[in-house]
């Protein structure tokens, strides 16, 4: 296990998936309602530029995942000196089951959200970029098989997907997370 000399790590709940899904409306919610810390790991290791649309699906889908690798050490190096005195909810799309994984004590401290095909298309009518969007389909592929592949680790692993269709609210997906989360958030560990 990498060096965590404030159990950070192990005691962190998290949340990844696909683009799209909510997780950093979640996780902010959930700090909210229960006096947790927030890491927003996107926030901090976001893609310098959005791959050519050129490049197939399938090569992007590598890249991204070898660069998902390279980020999740930088969560790491972030995490592992951040001594809170409240736990935290570490989210983001490059924090991947089988990176998470082998950090905690029990699969049930990670969720991965993904979206529907349906919630996906209502996604894209209707995001203030969705005008850029049709002219990303290569990405839009490459996105789909991340979200799958996030999918198929997280069962091999035991971490619960829960698929977001858009008929809860980020409240409610709240409410589910919380409830996934529930033994963590009552003890505080």
């Amino acid at each position: 296990m990498t060096s965590d000399p404030f159990g950070t790590l192990r005691k962190a709940l998290w949340i990844g998936g696909a683009p799209w899904t909510g997780k950093s409306t979640v996780a902010r919610l959930l700090a909210d309602r229960h006096g947790l810390a927030a890491y927003h790991h996107d926030d901090r290791t976001r893609p310098e530029t959005t791959p050519a649309d050129d490049i197939p699906a399938v090569e992007q889908l590598t890249v991204a995942l070898a660069e998902f690798r390279q980020r999740f050490q930088y969560a790491l190096d972030d995490l592992r000196v951040w001594e809170s005195p409240r736990p935290i909810v570490a989210e983001g799309w490059a924090l991947r089951p089988e990176l998470v994984a082998p950090l905690v004590d029990s699969p049930r401290r990670m969720v991965v959200l993904v979206p529907t095909e349906l919630f996906r298309q209502h996604q894209l009518r209707h995001r203030p970029d969705e005008p850029a969007i049709p002219r990303q389909r290569t990405r839009l592929t490459r996105d789909r098989m991340l979200a799958a592949q996030a999918v198929r680790s997280a069962r091999e692993r035991g971490i619960r997907v829960i698929e977001i269709d858009g008929r809860l609210d980020p409240a409610g997906v709240t409410d589910v997370v919380a409830e996934h989360f529930h033994e963590y958030l009552v003890s505080g560990t």
